[in-house]
């Protein structure tokens, strides 16, 4: 049994300075080790190998100097000519075809100090701004010689517009893009779903972006069996008990405590957690908890933090409105990574 007993995510109100929102713009520990020559194409997919070829060039061409001339952090200058030619890439391909490894291979393979790259979700890319303001996060990353974007979202037109804008300010920096999002599942296949409709949101930057498409299956059901299905509360509270780093709620008392922590602090909420204890799982009620609820899955598989539970399987987490609405590829992509996660901890239950 463990030393202590498990903790609950409940009791946690962690505080983020702004500092720390800055500093964790890396990838994720589950892509530190990533690179290109780590990622296995599909040889049935050949825009899978392309990607990886079109991507190491691109990760070469940003070696030297700063594309504005400088080659370091500039917090007051002169606004420089703007770089001429595509800047960007834009990764466009449905669920687990390999994107955001893909994504993290470029800032690792980019010729600069991590200091002067920057990787983050759209959620966190706002979060930022959000903690710095405007104009100071422009004189954060203006200096860098690359952004990544993951996950890019096109559902919130304020935050379109917010993050659009700021990208044309980077882009006049002479700050590199990089972004992926994705299509739905029942959308592969139909060309530039994705693609269109991110180049249209961003309107003026949509020059500066080369798209490239990225086909496949989501490759964490790629010959493997079927998530396991949910455990009873005992094996899930016998578990949490018998696992070091554990923490253990019922499932709507955790919804509820993520309505009173900002979504930019999950990543906090699970500080040195190593696996994460579910009791009566079931159906999220509303659009907004189940937005939080995604926020938060995004932050656990980022962290490989296993997650065990009881109750309703994770593919009924959420209505049928909500899979057939504006923010379904948030959902579908929320329910193959919890899915990943709960084959993570089915040995749990066997120790």
């Amino acid at each position: 049994m463990a030393d202590a007993g498990p903790q609950a995510l409940c009791a946690r109100e962690p505080r983020v300075p702004a500092e720390r929102l800055v500093a964790e713009m890396v990838p994720p520990p589950r892509f530190d080790s990533v690179r290109f020559d780590t990622y296995n194409p599909d040889p049935a997919q050949p825009s899978q190998a392309e990607a990886v070829t079109v991507l190491s060039g691109f990760a070469a061409g940003l070696g030297g100097a700063h594309a504005s001339g400088a080659g370091k952090k500039r917090w007051f200058s002169k606004k420089p000519a703007a770089p001429t030619g595509p800047r960007g890439v834009y990764l466009d391909g449905g669920y687990g075809v390999g994107k955001t490894h893909l994504l993290a291979s470029l800032w690792h393979a980019t010729p600069a100090e991590p200091a002067l790259k920057a990787f983050g979700t759209f959620v966190e890319l706002t979060n930022l701004v959000g903690a710095l303001g405007f104009q100071q996060t422009v004189q954060t990353l203006g200096g860098h010689r690359l952004l990544c974007i993951d996950e890019f979202e096109l559902d919130d037109p304020g935050d379109t517009v917010l993050v659009s804008s700021l990208l044309s300010r980077l882009v006049e920096q002479g700050v590199a893009l990089a972004a992926t999002s994705n299509t739905l599942p029942g959308k592969l296949g139909e060309g530039r779903f994705a693609a269109a409709d991110f180049l249209r949101e961003i309107q003026g930057l949509s020059a500066h972006f080369r798209p490239l498409r990225i086909d496949g299956q989501d490759y964490r059901h790629r010959g493997l069996p079927e998530a396991p299905a949910p455990f009873s509360d005992e094996q899930v509270t016998k578990a949490a008990y018998a696992t070091d780093g554990a923490s253990l709620d019922d499932f709507p008392g955790l919804l509820e405590h993520l309505a009173r922590v900002h979504p930019s602090r999950y990543s906090a909420l699970t500080d040195q957690i190593t696996a994460v204890c579910l009791t009566d799982v079931g159906p999220v009620p509303d659009q907004s908890t189940a937005l939080r609820l995604v926020v938060l899955a995004d932050r656990l598989y980022d962290r490989e933090i296993p997650v065990l539970a009881s109750g309703v399987p994770f593919d009924r987490l959420f209505s049928e409105e909500m899979l057939n609405g504006g923010y379904r590829k948030k959902y579908f992509r929320a329910i193959s990574r919890l899915t990943a996660l709960a084959r993570d901890a089915k040995p749990l239950v066997s120790q």
